[in-house]
């Protein structure tokens, strides 16, 4: 990563600021009024030193200033805790606002974009790589203007009592920060390197953990295993690269903070024995100030330790930024075909393309031009090889891809309509069912209210009363994240159900008997079928047996619809359904 992306990087981090700013405001102040308190109480200490061992004053004329010492460990305390928690109410703001935004993107890119990368670098983005930056919002920023400014206050409170002692650290402090920012120059790079292992470490195990059986069916665990392991020594490579940077920063910084007290120490220790003479404006070397400037050395060097132990968080935020920052300035902010903000007219649905041609997020043509006309009430089934396009005709449907030319609902361009008023009329039934970790109601029901006759036919229709008897708590039996718990075709069965609970005028359906038992495949196909009757589908599938059935018969080839008509037109034609009938004896592979 070279310098110009790192301040990029750098730049883009501070500008997120503004979303905790206030908790940062009020960080920095505990931060300034903390170290307005270390002066107060290492001048109290002093003073008291100087006046009993010195002065010989008596102890009881000293109460106040007792008091006063305790009061400063107190409110120190005091201040360093509410430093702490603004830091990390400020760091909490930042991410979770972060987090809005990715999700926001990944909600207006849709699904059809979301899969061009692994779920599991999705993962690292939204949790790993956002969590990196919080010690660098909750402490590294506030800690940047309190290393400037406490400091200056105890040079400021050293200079006019010996000149000397705050000579000495004012030399040997910019001495610390170079050396660190030297030693560190690489810290950023490993960290971003660091995350991509991660990253892909992330998408690997959670790819391979989720084919497993697939794998294991066609003995390929074994070298996946291995895989995963060589993915794991890079992580664990770049981890100890990243450690090893930490480690020799805090070694450079504890070297001249130390170095430098002991200057300090020696030059005192000189001056008492009478070898040095300089520095105390004629006034003398006092207990007092020997004593002053040793209490506020180690409390000058400790904003530069801790800006140097949060060093890392800098260089940590700027490795996760730079995924985090290119997914922000790169992703489509409107990915989807539905950008507008008009309402769908009310009416029986009626859709007309005309040279549609569904692109994706970057511009790329998925299909050829595409004319169809979908009649309100009419069930297609569209067939046709694998990569044919049919998946994506499906996803412009939805309203989650871009597209050019013409698709018209009731008359208005899709583009025109508001993403959610469309998909309000839609239900869709995929091959994997997403069933969120709730409850097997509220996965049913999503939020609307449905009258118990109609639930109980929806699910005998669908075939989930056969099974809902077996669930320990019936319709309150918790899913687990994506029906854990739940066989394949069971976790259909409730898709198919949801999918008749909605009051739909399309019905877009994608292959939903693929992997089933015959069983499941009957029941959802049966239920499916029944559901077709009473609104418009489109069913994509390579069962051509399902197809028979239904009004009419698209077939896609290389991204165009090359054949369109009735079961029994296209059967009796040459042409590419006729072929796949004859060649695949009934089952497109």
């Amino acid at each position: 990563m070279n310098k110009s992306r790192q301040q990029a990087l750098l730049r883009w981090l501070r500008q997120q600021r503004h979303h905790g700013a206030r908790s940062l405001r009020v960080a920095s102040l505990f931060g300034f009024a903390a170290a307005l308190v270390i002066i107060a109480q290492a001048w109290l200490l002093a003073s008291l030193l100087q006046n009993l061992i010195v002065a010989q004053q008596p102890r009881a004329s000293l109460s106040t200033d007792f008091l006063l010492l305790l009061l400063c460990f107190v409110l120190r305390a005091a201040l360093h805790y509410g430093r702490e928690m603004a830091g990390h109410r400020a760091g909490t703001a930042i991410r979770r606002a972060l987090r809005r935004q990715v999700l926001d993107r990944l909600e207006s890119a849709g699904p059809a974009w979301i899969q061009g990368k692994p779920a599991g670098s999705w993962a690292t983005l939204l949790l790993e790589q956002i969590e990196e930056m919080q010690e660098y919002y909750a402490r590294y920023l506030p800690q940047m203007s309190l290393a400037v400014f406490v400091p200056c206050a105890i040079l400021i409170a050293i200079f006019p009592v010996n000149w000397a002692a705050g000579l000495i650290l004012l030399a040997t402090a910019p001495l610390i920060p170079l050396f660190m920012a030297l030693v560190g120059m690489g810290a950023a790079d490993a960290n971003r390197r660091n995350f991509l292992a991660l990253a892909r470490l992330s998408g690997d195990f959670f790819d391979r953990l989720r084919g497993r059986e697939t794998l294991r069916l066609f003995h390929r665990a074994s070298a996946e295993q291995q895989a995963i392991a060589a993915s794991t020594r890079d992580f664990r490579q770049r981890t100890m690269e990243v450690l090893r940077l930490a480690f020799l920063s805090s070694a450079v910084l504890e070297f001249f903070a130390s170095l430098a007290i002991a200057v300090v120490a020696v030059y005192f220790g000189f001056s008492y024995l009478g070898e040095l003479n300089f520095g105390h404006y004629n006034t003398g070397v006092t207990l007092f100030a020997g004593f002053l400037a040793l209490i506020l050395a180690p409390e000058f060097f400790q904003p530069l330790r801790d800006l140097g132990a949060f060093y890392h968080a800098k260089a940590q935020a700027i490795g996760g930024a730079d995924a985090l920052e290119t997914f922000l300035r790169e992703s489509p902010d409107n990915a989807p075909a539905t950008t507008g903000a008009a309402h769908l007219i009310a009416g029986p649905l009626h859709i007309h393309a005309r040279d549609l041609q569904v692109m994706t997020a970057g511009g790329e043509a998925l299909s050829q031009p595409l004319t169809f006309i979908l009649q309100p009430g009419k069930r297609v089934a569209l067939v046709g090889q694998s990569g044919a396009g049919k998946t994506a005709l499906m996803n412009v449907l939805l309203g989650f891809l871009p597209y050019r030319g013409s698709l018209q609902i009731n008359g208005q361009e899709l583009r025109d309509i508001d993403r959610d008023s469309w998909q309000h009329h839609v239900a869709w039934v995929g091959q994997n069912p997403h069933l969120p970790a709730a409850t097997l109601r509220e996965n049913l029901l999503l939020n609307q209210q449905v009258e118990a006759p109609v639930l109980h036919s929806a699910l005998q229709r669908a075939g989930v009363s056969e099974f809902l008897p077996r669930l320990p708590q019936g319709l309150d039996t918790p899913l687990g994240d994506s029906g854990i718990g739940l066989s394949v075709g069971q976790a259909q069965r409730i898709a198919v159900a949801r999918a008749l609970l909605k009051p739909a005028q399309l019905l877009l359906l994608d292959e939903p008997g693929s992997g089933l038992d015959s069983q499941s495949e009957q029941h959802v196909m049966n239920a499916l079928q029944h559901a077709a009757l009473q609104q418009t589908t489109l069913m994509i599938t390579h069962q051509l047996h399902d197809a028979q059935q239904w009004d009419e018969v698209w077939v896609m080839q290389h991204g165009q619809l090359v054949q369109q008509g009735t079961w029994q037109q296209l059967i009796q034609q040459e042409g590419p359904l006729r072929t796949m009938a004859q060649h695949r004896q009934w089952e497109i592979a």
